[in-house]
């Protein structure tokens, strides 16, 4: 068993907690990603975790066993690194072979590892070339090998696809989620960019000032974000947040900003009642926002202020009031810079955020669907 469990654990460099109390459970040969923007601890957790920094306070668990304070080479893991981490000196075969003879593995095993290792990255014929003599991503793949050619516990990866080009990214991208479905190794894996998590993850532990704000599914992450920062910083575009004012007319809950109202799905509206009066955040990816060229019942004006052609829609940037705003349209919808646009939201594809703490009001799917089945 190779589970880790983070318990409690906080690091600080002088004045900043860089590491704030977090608990994080990772099952048996699961992959999980922690994903957050720089600064955020991310880097610093995983680094905790391969004993490569200490922790202030907590305990740190990988298959039951406490590691907290064993050196990196009494944890049985593996590391890659966001740089092209070969030994210019050596061949490729000898840079995989490196951590074998470290742990002194007989000459015929270590053979055999090294191959089986080049062969499921694809650079079995790169064996007797300097890393010089490879292209980044060869490097990279390099790396991996080595990492995985001694069969360790657990494979932490820091950025390992950020030094790549857009192309290669995106093939290692594919390679890397191959490998890891087949080793079937524990691994932690860490970026800032939310494709890439989204992409490789079973979940996804959204990160934010040393802190776990969500670690869930892809799919729930996107879908139903607990936090305003997890709405905003994951998709392409990120969610759109639209500050306003709550309330009621009647018994029907309305977000009113300047001259605009956006009204609440009805059956949250005993759910939002204790926001009456209140700044609310309204979110909606823009995949959920209607565009029509006409004017419509619950549809809203916006100015057209940029449009981007993206093959299966056209991303458009509006303009509502002081709102800037993304919304996807099918390619065939024509529309020009500067025309007016009405907009409607879909009630039920409303999110909606504490202003104060930015917390979900309604925080998960399944207490939405049982509020609308009533």
């Amino acid at each position: 068993m190779a589970d880790i469990r983070i318990v409690n654990v906080v690091k600080t460099f002088g004045q900043v907690r860089a590491v704030d109390h977090v608990n994080l459970t990772v099952r048996n040969h699961e992959c999980i990603v922690l994903l957050g923007p720089n600064g955020c601890g991310k880097t610093t957790l995983l680094r905790a975790i391969a004993g490569l920094g200490d922790v202030d306070e907590g305990r740190i668990l990988i298959g039951g066993r406490d590691v907290t304070n064993l050196s990196p080479k009494d944890r049985n893991i593996s590391m890659v690194f966001q740089s092209y981490v070969t030994f210019p000196h050596m061949k490729v075969y000898d840079n995989i072979a490196f951590g074998l003879r470290m742990k002194r593995v007989p000459k015929k095993e270590l053979q055999q590892r090294v191959q089986w290792a080049a062969e499921l990255l694809h650079i079995e014929d790169y064996l007797e070339r300097l890393p010089s003599q490879l292209s980044g991503g060869q490097r990279q793949r390099v790396a991996v090998a080595r990492a995985i050619a001694v069969q360790p516990q657990v494979l932490l990866m820091d950025e390992p696809l950020s030094n790549l080009d857009a192309p290669l990214r995106q093939e290692m991208r594919v390679e890397l989620k191959r490998l890891l479905t087949n080793l079937r190794t524990t691994t932690i894996y860490v970026t800032h960019d939310h494709s890439e998590a989204m992409n490789m993850g079973y979940r996804i532990a959204v990160m934010r000032g040393g802190r776990i704000l969500q670690f869930d599914t892809p799919t729930t992450v996107y879908d139903m974000p607990r936090d305003q920062f997890v709405g905003g910083f994951i998709g392409n575009p990120p969610m759109n947040l639209i500050e306003g004012q709550l309330r009621f007319d009647g018994d029907k809950a309305y977000l009113y900003l300047e001259d605009f109202a956006i009204r609440a799905l009805p059956e949250l509206s005993n759910v939002l009642a204790r926001y009456d009066g209140k700044p609310v955040i309204a979110g909606i990816r823009a995949e959920n926002m209607e565009v029509l060229r006409e004017p419509a019942p619950d549809a809203l004006l916006t100015k057209v202020f940029m449009i981007e052609p993206r093959g299966l829609h056209n991303l458009l940037t509006i303009q509502m009031g002081q709102n800037t705003l993304k919304a996807a349209a099918r390619p065939e919808f024509r529309v020009e810079t500067g025309q007016d646009l009405w907009v409607r939201f879909p009630s039920e594809k409303l999110h909606w955020f504490d202003q104060k703490t930015g917390k979900a009001i309604v925080p998960d799917l399944g207490k939405l669907a049982n509020i609308m089945d009533r």
